[in-house]
């Protein structure tokens, strides 16, 4: 079983943000559409991974953190 405090991991490919949870099935995708304040998801995980402890929902509520912070890095903006 993966453990569940694994870092998870950022990547920025063109105008997209992928969080993911190495050794799991857990991913999501976030965009910022020009006209958005916020970043919307796309290509998400939808269940429990029961390989790893992290429930979906905190994986999520991580992945939105992480991606929110890296936006603001690049200077895309306003986020939420």
């Amino acid at each position: 079983m993966t453990n569940a405090t694994s870092e998870l991991r950022v990547q920025v490919v063109d105008d997209e943000i992928i969080v993911a949870l190495p050794g799991s099935h857990y991913s999501v995708t976030y965009y910022k559409p020009a006209k958005s304040p916020q970043l919307l998801a796309k290509c998400s995980s939808d269940r429990d991974d029961p390989r790893v402890a992290m429930r979906l929902s905190e994986f999520l509520a991580r992945a939105w953190r992480l991606a929110n912070d890296k936006a603001r890095e690049l200077g895309w903006g306003w986020v939420m």
